[in-house]
């Protein structure tokens, strides 16, 4: 286990000033040891697949859905900062699978 969780706001080594949010399903990080991340960036409108979240401790930001990435926090530095509001999670969650389904 990595310690990390769906919806959880976090700091990658070598993206300074630049915060992600995890969005892989729970089990997909226990099963695997990696997850997938979004940018989430402040200051950037909402839009069908940017959308904006605030965490619990503060941090607003909008999530860019169309930028995810898989991370393996064994090879980068990870650091968790703040966590989504499970509504938010829901959201994205939403977004990122209507960009795969099929037509």
């Amino acid at each position: 286990m990595t310690g990390f969780s769906q919806g959880d706001i976090i700091k990658i080594s070598g993206f300074k000033r630049r915060l992600f949010v995890i969005v892989s399903k729970n089990a997909f990080i226990r099963a695997t040891g990696i997850f997938h991340v979004c940018p989430f960036i402040p200051g950037i409108p909402e839009g069908p697949i940017h959308i904006t979240a605030a965490g619990r401790n503060g941090a607003q930001g909008t999530v860019i859905c169309e930028q995810m990435k898989a991370i393996d926090p064994n090879a980068r530095s990870c650091s968790k900062t703040d966590i989504l509001e499970y509504s938010d999670i829901m959201n994205i969650s939403d977004v990122i699978q209507g960009i795969f389904e099929y037509d």
